[in-house]
């Protein structure tokens, strides 16, 4: 396949990723570089290398996981390895069939087409996708009742690449059109060390390892999360220390940034206290969690949610989210669950 300079698109408008110099991107650009996921890189380094053999694009790719854990950097990666451009989009922004036929009949020959929250496409969006990822091809319809015809259209062969947090909101027949399914789950604390160091050397900050342990235990296992983590410790270190990263000055800086020892924040522990407080630890709803907080129980259910399920201080029944002990010690509340009526106590009052 003809190597080409690698572009982006935005929503259909261009947006030449190599005309951005000024912009420190903290995102690996090949395989090689990426930290993590291993299985997942192995996985598209044969899918990349047996394409690129046979001089076609590789299969369609669904990358599903909590947000922050490499699927748009793999998406990118993969268009690099190919040689091709990329072109990204998200599912909220495909509102009507045509927005969609657009982006489909302006990709070149091997193109990356990037979808992100793809389980938000609408329905009547998605249909023109099938024909497109199994044939490459989209169907018009033209008049209506007794003269209608329909004509297909050819498109250039092309990569698809799906981002979701929700796989189960995507419909069977768009999750069996891809190739290649891959889940993404959270980092440990060893590669995150990992890409904490690979950040700083990047950004030109000084740090020891045990700032860079430190800054890995708050991460919540993200690697988006460690970056932005580190990049407000740099500040920090730049004003009020000697500028080197230190597991004195993670904790300082962080504690500014409202982020405790085990990467929680403001949020998640309005949220484990309103279980706790409000009802009595659990059994609870989502919908009456998210009434309560004043969120939307989406933003509950893909950014908080998942990190508190990882680490053991919510569990989900049939019934609801209960808090565990671990939460009850955490946020310093007795462990024993009072009846119902009955204030929670706090161990220190």
């Amino acid at each position: 396949m003809e190597k080409r300079p690698l572009s982006g698109m935005l929503s259909g408008s261009s947006l030449p990723i190599d005309r951005e110099p000024e912009i420190l991107s903290l995102r690996p650009e090949r395989l090689s570089e990426y930290i993590g996921q291993t299985e997942i890189v192995e996985t598209l380094k044969i899918a990349i290398e047996a394409a690129t053999q046979r001089k076609e694009p590789i299969d369609h790719v669904l990358f599903h996981g909590p947000p922050g854990l490499g699927k748009t950097t793999l998406s990118y990666i993969i268009a690099n390895e190919m040689g091709s451009n990329i072109t990204v989009t998200s599912g909220p922004a495909l509102e009507k069939g045509g927005d969609l036929i657009g982006i489909l009949t302006h990709l070149e020959e091997g193109d990356v087409l990037f979808v992100d929250e793809i389980h938000r496409m609408p329905k009547t969006v998605e249909e023109f996708l099938y024909p497109a990822m199994e044939d490459f091809a989209v169907d018009f319809m033209f008049d209506k009742g007794a003269h209608a015809r329909s004509h297909r259209y050819r498109l250039n062969t092309f990569t698809l690449v799906g981002a979701t947090t929700r796989v189960g909101l995507l419909s069977a027949p768009l999750r069996d059109r891809f190739g290649i399914l891959r889940s993404l789950d959270f980092y440990g604390e060893e590669d995150l060390v990992k890409i904490g160091r690979r950040s700083a050397e990047l950004l030109k900050v000084s740090i020891d390892d045990k700032g860079a342990i430190e800054l890995a235990k708050r991460s919540r296992g993200t690697p988006r999360i460690i970056n932005r983590l580190l990049k407000r410790v740099r500040d920090y270190v730049q004003v009020r220390a000697d500028g080197k990263i230190t597991k004195k000055t993670v904790e300082e800086a962080l504690s500014l940034e409202g982020v405790d020892k085990k990467g929680l924040t403001h949020l998640d522990r309005r949220y484990l206290k309103t279980v706790i407080e409000f009802y009595h630890g659990g059994p609870v709803g989502i919908e009456a969690i998210s009434a309560t907080l004043q969120e939307e129980a989406d933003t509950l259910v893909d950014v908080v949610e998942p990190y508190l399920l990882k680490i053991g201080l919510i569990i989900r029944t049939p019934s609801g989210r209960k808090a565990t002990e671990s939460a009850y010690r955490h946020l310093g509340f007795s462990v024993q669950q009072p009846a119902e009526g009955q204030k929670v106590r706090r161990l220190e009052d």
